[in-house]
C-alpha cells in the first residue's frame, strides 16, 4: 500500500473515483471523505464510497497519510485554512485543481511545516459530477500533472507518483505558470468556445431550441458534452487563469479573424492548408493514445466495468 489513509475533501467525480480506483487496486487500507454539500454526504452514504464518511473536513484529515482536496479552485484557500492544524506531521497534501499557481498562492501559506505540498491535476474527466459520478477506470493512460515546488521533498513527490500510477495514470511533473499556459490551450479555452458556442445557439432565433436538439451534429453534439461540465468549476478556473486564458483567448480572435477573412474572399488554398495542419494535430492526439478514432471522443459504454 502506498498510504495507509487518504482523505478526500470533496466527492465529486475525480474524488469518487479515486476512491473506487484505490479500493479496486488496494492502495491504502483506509479512504475518509468529506464534502460541505449534505446532498453529496448523502448520496457517498448511500453506495459506500469511503470507508469513513465524516462530518467535517478536519476529522476527515486526521492521522491521514496523503490529503486531497478535491474542491473547486475558488475555495481551495479557505479549506487549507481550515484543515492545517489538524494535518499529520510528514504527511503528503495535494489537489486535483485546473489551474496551479493560483492554488500555490491560496494554500502554500497555510502548510504546516514538517507537512509535504505537492499541487496536482489529472487531465480526466467527463460533464458528470457528485459522488455518484466516479468511476474506478478514470484515470488509467491519463496526464496526471505534478507542479512540485523548488523546495519539495524528492521521497514525498516520489511516493505520490508511485499512488497517482497506482491509480493508472501517467505522471509527469511541470512548473505551475507552464502548466496553467498549457493547459489554457488543451482545455480551458476550448471549453470556453464550446460553452459560447452553445451559448450562440441558443441566441439564434431564426434556429428553434427543437431543431438544435433534433438536428445536432457531432460537432455541436460534443459542445454540448464540454459546456454540460460543473459552472463553479469553471467560473474558479477563468479567474484564477485569467492571464494565460485571456493569452490564448487574443490569438484565437486573430486566427479566427484570418479565416473569416478567408471565407469572405473566397481564399479556398488558405482554408485548405489551415485545415491539414489543425488535421495533424489530432493525429497526433491519436497516436499518443490519449484519444481513440472511434466517435464519442473514444470514450466506450463500458468503460465503468471496474466501478468498486
Amino acid at each position: 500500500m502506498r498510504y495507509q489513509k487518504v482523505a478526500l475533501i470533496g466527492l465529486g467525480l475525480i474524488a469518487s473515483s479515486v476512491a473506487h480506483a484505490v479500493r479496486w487496486k488496494k492502495l491504502a487500507a483506509e479512504v475518509s471523505g468529506y464534502d460541505a454539500s449534505a446532498q453529496a454526504r448523502t448520496d457517498a452514504a448511500e453506495i459506500g464510497l469511503v470507508d469513513t464518511l465524516c462530518d467535517s473536513a478536519a476529522e476527515a484529515v486526521a492521522d491521514a497519510d496523503l490529503v486531497l482536496l478535491c474542491v473547486p479552485v475558488g475555495v481551495m484557500g479557505g479549506v487549507a485554512e481550515q484543515i492545517a492544524p489538524h494535518l499529520k506531521q510528514g504527511a503528503t497534501l495535494s489537489d486535483v485543481g485546473s489551474v496551479k499557481q493560483a492554488v500555490i498562492d491560496a494554500v502554500a501559506p497555510w502548510v504546516p511545516q514538517g507537512v509535504h505540498f505537492i499541487p496536482g491535476h489529472p487531465l480526466a474527466g467527463t460533464e458528470q459530477s457528485g459522488p455518484r459520478s466516479g468511476f474506478a477506470t478514470l484515470f488509467v493512460n491519463r496526464w496526471w500533472l505534478l507542479t512540485p515546488m523548488e523546495d519539495a521533498d524528492p521521497q514525498a513527490v516520489s511516493q505520490l507518483r508511485l499512488f497517482l500510477e497506482g491509480l493508472g495514470a501517467n505522471v509527469d511533473t511541470m512548473d505551475a505558470p507552464h502548466h496553467d499556459i498549457t493547459l489554457a490551450v488543451t482545455s480551458h479555452c476550448p471549453h470556453l468556445i464550446a460553452y459560447t458556442m452553445v451559448g450562440v445557439a441558443d441566441h439564434v432565433r431564426r434556429v428553434s431550441q427543437s431543431e438544435i436538439v433534433k438536428y445536432s451534429a457531432s460537432g455541436f453534439r460534443d459542445f454540448t458534452r464540454i459546456a454540460a461540465s460543473d459552472p463553479t468549476m469553471w467560473r474558479d478556473v477563468f479567474l484564477t487563469n485569467k492571464d494565460a486564458t485571456l493569452d490564448v483567448l487574443g490569438r484565437f480572435s486573430e486566427e479566427l479573424f484570418m479565416l473569416q477573412r478567408a471565407i469572405r474572399t473566397g481564399d479556398g488554398d488558405l482554408l485548405h492548408d489551415y485545415f491539414t495542419r489543425t488535421r495533424a494535430l489530432r493525429r497526433g492526439i491519436v497516436e499518443a493514445g490519449q484519444d481513440t478514432e472511434a466517435p464519442d471522443f473514444g470514450r466506450s459504454a463500458v468503460s465503468k466495468d471496474h466501478d468498486v
